[in-house]
């Protein structure tokens, strides 16, 4: 019920080393007990090819959006499904619309199962297929 993601200009853009990433995960992911990224996890990603590998070890903007989405999705998709996704949305979407889309739905989906809505909102006015799966 506490959950809120940072908006995609609050990610930070300066290029961070994953120590500090963990702190931003960290300060966002709290309110979702057991959601937790490590190093290993995240090196673990990159391989899959679930996002670029970072520039000289460090991580931008658009990495650390995917990494939101994979350490909350994983709980409920296995990777080879989140795979897909991210291939679906590089094909559809920018980094930010994308992500946009996400925490929109996540925001609407957790208030309509804590109470604090009593139906889903529709989000966004696309009519794709990519943005049907989303509803």
């Amino acid at each position: 019920k506490d959950l809120k993601l940072a908006e995609f200009d609050q990610i930070p853009n300066v290029g961070l080393y994953l120590v500090a990433d963990d702190d931003v995960f960290e300060e966002y992911l709290e309110p979702l007990d057991g959601t937790q990224l490590t190093s290993s996890m995240i090196s673990n990603y990159v391989k899959k090819h679930l996002f670029e590998s970072p520039i000289k070890k460090q991580y931008s903007r658009e990495q650390l959006a995917y990494l939101f989405f994979i350490a909350i999705s994983k709980t409920v998709l296995p990777l080879a499904d989140l795979k897909v996704l991210v291939e679906i949305q590089r094909k559809t979407y920018t980094t930010r619309r994308a992500y946009e889309y996400f925490t929109e739905e996540l925001d609407n989906a957790l208030k309509y199962v804590f109470g604090t809505q009593e139906t889903l909102k529709k989000i966004g006015r696309d009519k794709t297929e990519e943005k049907r799966m989303l509803d």
